[in-house]
């Protein structure tokens, strides 16, 4: 009887532990098909989720709405008050960039459109020498020109305020300026800002000979590039005072006149508050806004840049305001 007992008990036994192996093995094959379905599911799953059908549907899409996006670009012209404005990049959609990366995003909706900017056949370099006063309407990019002859004490706050605020602004020097503070002009250079030329000694250009209005822009340019290494493109002549000499001469270095739209005429020691209310009702797109290194503007500074920020303005430097080159989508909306 006792026999017969410790028989059954080690028949026993031996089921429970084929039973837990049997176990073991079926669950680790289980768990083995289950992630090689898994993994068919993954590989095959961008697969089949986009049929050929549906692909050749996208394409016809794609192109529908590529027609519907168009935007097309805007020629520099002369204006009878204006003079210059520069023209403005078109904007179309990338077909076949389009597709691809709609395709990798592993579903037809929505579709990631891909844009690409067209120039426009004329350029500001092929209307020749005219002034140039503001940029393209249609650029709601306005720019900060700081004319520097004198003002120095000013400066470092007005350096500050641009790097507080990161806004990159155009600094026309006076050559005779430049000469006498290149570290100054330098720590401006290493600030981000753009640098350009005031002419040489402030003069009223409309008054001087031909040779002379070279010579003011040709000194002051040959400092720029011996002193900054500036690779300049714009010149402003001082007090606003031009005429057709000045603009082809400029324009005979490789130059091109600007001027401003709106004037803090901070040279007569407006109040901050006013400066502020002046720039806040005049701005459009395009607009440059001319200052010099005064206590009036040093003072008005943070408020034009932030009144221009809240109107949703993107603020640049003058090369930048004036290109054909498309704002971000942040500014302005894509279609």
């Amino acid at each position: 009887m006792m026999r017969m007992r410790n028989k059954l008990m080690g028949l026993l036994a031996s089921f429970l532990v084929l039973f837990a192996l049997f176990r073991l093995n079926v669950g680790g094959v289980m768990d083995y098909i289950e992630a090689v379905k898994g993994q068919e599911a993954v590989v095959t799953g961008g697969e089949v989720s986009i049929s050929d059908a549906e692909k050749t549907k996208l394409k016809t899409t794609i192109e529908t709405e590529a027609a519907e996006r168009f935007v097309a670009p805007i020629d520099a012209r002369i204006d009878r008050v204006w003079k210059a404005i520069p023209g403005y990049n078109g904007l179309e959609v990338d077909i076949e960039k389009t597709y691809q990366q709609t395709l990798a995003s592993g579903t037809t909706s929505p579709i990631q459109f891909v844009y690409k900017e067209i120039p426009p056949k004329v350029s500001l370099k092929d209307l020749g020498p005219w002034p140039i006063y503001k940029g393209n309407p249609n650029k709601k990019m306005i720019a900060i020109m700081v004319n520097v002859a004198w003002g120095n004490e000013f400066l470092p706050s007005i350096l500050d305020t641009f790097d507080k605020e990161n806004v990159k602004a155009t600094f026309f020097l006076d050559g005779s300026w430049l000469k006498k503070y290149p570290d100054v002009a330098k720590q401006i250079q290493d600030r981000g800002h753009e640098i350009s030329n005031h002419a040489y000694s402030h003069p009223d250009m409309s008054t001087l000979n031909r040779q002379s209005q070279y010579t003011q822009i040709s000194r002051t340019e040959d400092l720029l590039k011996g002193t900054l290494s500036v690779q300049n493109k714009w010149f402003a002549p001082p007090s606003g005072s031009y005429n057709q000499t000045t603009v082809q001469v400029a324009n005979e270095q490789g130059l091109m006149t600007v001027l401003w739209t709106i004037d803090t005429v901070d040279w007569r020691k407006p109040s901050p508050d006013w400066i502020i209310r002046k720039i806040s009702s005049k701005l459009e797109p395009g607009a440059m806004i001319l200052m010099h290194p005064t206590a009036s503007s040093r003072d008005a500074l943070l408020g034009m840049i932030r009144e221009a920020k809240r109107q949703g303005y993107a603020l640049g430097t003058v090369s930048e305001t004036l290109s054909s080159d498309r704002l971000p989508a942040a500014v302005e909306q894509t279609p």
